[in-house]
């Protein structure tokens, strides 16, 4: 397999985002983050695989602490051209390689998990038990279903429980009423609450 055909690596990013092919990218923030950024007190959000960013200047203006990343270096330079005075919220990193101890009290995920191989969810959810602060939480859009030419790789609901069923506890899930057309009828909002360790 060539680096432009795996998606676990920065080089099949950095060609779609160099030649725009990205028709995950929402252009926007969610109904479903607007909703949770209205009813939620602000601390401390991480955003992995952050692509052009949008969603960091809706956490920013919500008055959050926000650190996002991406490994590959051209999302990263659209986020920071993007975003003009918030682009130091942003940093190329490897979510997997995320060396600082730090603690967040959400960890936001759009489109990430679908993104990687599923080989690598457990990575992800060992990840996110470890970056969130006990009694944080993971929020956002997770994509089910089926997928005939991944990726997109989506959950299925014996697959989200093996990931997160002992580590977390969902709090929330309901559909997405304003997906784009390839997502439509399998996103869901969903927050799972980290346990108490």
């Amino acid at each position: 397999m060539s680096e432009t055909s795996d998606s676990s690596r920065p080089e099949f990013w950095d060609v779609r985002y160099a030649s725009s092919k990205t028709p995950w990218d929402f252009h926007g923030v969610p109904a479903a983050l607007n909703s949770f950024l209205n009813r939620t007190r602000p601390g401390k959000v991480l955003i992995p695989g952050c692509g052009t960013g949008y969603e960091v200047r809706a956490f920013f203006r919500a008055g959050w602490d926000v650190k996002a990343i991406d490994f590959s270096p051209v999302a990263v330079a659209q986020a920071r051209k993007h975003l003009d005075g918030l682009g130091h919220c942003v940093e190329l990193g490897d979510f997997f390689k995320y060396g600082r101890k730090e603690s967040f009290d959400v960890i936001y995920e759009r489109t990430f998990l679908c993104a990687l191989p599923p080989d690598l969810w457990p990575a992800y959810a060992d990840r996110m038990s470890y970056l969130l602060r006990p009694g944080g939480r993971l929020v956002g859009i997770f994509l089910y279903g089926e997928e005939p030419e991944p990726p997109p790789h989506p959950l299925t609901e014996v697959r989200a429980q093996e990931l997160f069923g002992t580590r977390f506890s969902l709090l929330q899930t309901v559909p997405v009423e304003d997906s784009l057309p390839l997502f439509v009828g399998k996103e869901r909002w969903q927050e799972w609450k980290l346990n108490d360790r």
